[in-house]
């Protein structure tokens, strides 16, 4: 039975409170009637999520947490007290706890803090830290190589970029100026590896690299035609920034993308931007 994970249980029995379900090895969890339906019965698997209740007792549910053992999400701070910080992690009824020995920089109600989750070693509770240093890191051997879709969640801004977390596991840097749409602090989002250094650092782009970024960049592209009923308002000469501004690329991909319509038919450049060809 692991705590702070989704797994896959087997319905043993069932009682007044809800669906006691068992692993492998025979140890059961309630999942509580809130969480059942009428036609669950002994026998069925059942995909939940198993965690420790505010009376300390090992529950199941079947919502889908916002983090789970082992990962780094961006969560709202929703209550303190003298002893920590409460965060919502996704689950009615239950917060996950924030101790003050693993805060960092201090945390306010209502806004995102970055945490890392774990299980207390003293307690086998789910809990969660800011200080997520120990838990990411670029050691060989790496889980990620160049050209690699990732899970990208950013962590901290600096005056050169942002610092985020790829795949739960590494450290990476998207660098502003080849961002072409804004992010924040405790955005999730997609990138690819583009660059590894011989010292381990891992460098992340927004955008795919090469002949992928320009067909992904071309279905852009016709989605936002169709969204402005035919026209855009950018052309091989617009301004970099409006370009960026209005469709998260950059001008080179902008100009790669439109060159590819341009040479399919599809559209056609007049001074005041570009507008499908009807057929």
């Amino acid at each position: 039975m692991r705590t702070g994970e989704i797994q896959r249980l087997t319905v043993a029995r069932i009682s007044d409170y809800g669906l006691y379900l068992q692993d492998e090895e025979g140890v059961e969890v309630l999942l509580p009637n809130r969480f059942t339906k009428l036609d669950m019965k002994e026998g069925d698997e059942v995909e939940v999520f198993v965690y420790h209740d505010s009376e300390d007792r090992l529950v199941a549910s079947t919502e889908k947490p916002l983090i789970k053992v082992g990962e780094v999400a961006a969560l709202k701070v929703v209550d303190k007290s003298i002893h920590g910080a409460f965060l919502d992690w996704g689950l009615s009824g239950k917060h996950l706890f924030l101790p003050n020995r693993n805060q960092q920089g201090g945390v306010v109600a209502g806004q995102l803090t970055v945490v890392y989750m774990y299980v207390d070693d003293r307690t086998g509770r789910c809990v969660a830290t800011n200080k997520i240093k120990p838990f990411i890191y670029n050691e060989e051997p790496l889980v990620v190589a160049v050209g690699d879709e990732v899970d990208v969640l950013v962590a901290s801004e600096m005056s050169i970029g942002y610092r985020v977390v790829i795949d739960n596991r590494h450290w990476g840097m998207i660098y502003k100026n080849q961002l072409f749409r804004p992010i924040h602090v405790g955005d999730r989002c997609r990138g690819w590896v583009r660059k590894i250094t011989e010292d381990m650092r891992i460098d992340v782009s927004l955008q795919q690299q090469g002949l992928a970024e320009v067909e992904s960049s071309v279905v852009r592209l016709e989605k936002m035609l169709k969204d402005g009923g035919g026209k855009l308002p950018l052309n091989d000469h617009s301004d970099p920034q409006d370009v960026a501004r209005l469709t998260g690329m950059s001008k080179k991909v902008f100009k790669r993308a439109l060159g590819m319509l341009l040479k399919q038919g599809k559209v056609r450049q007049t001074d005041a931007g570009i507008e499908c060809i009807k057929r």
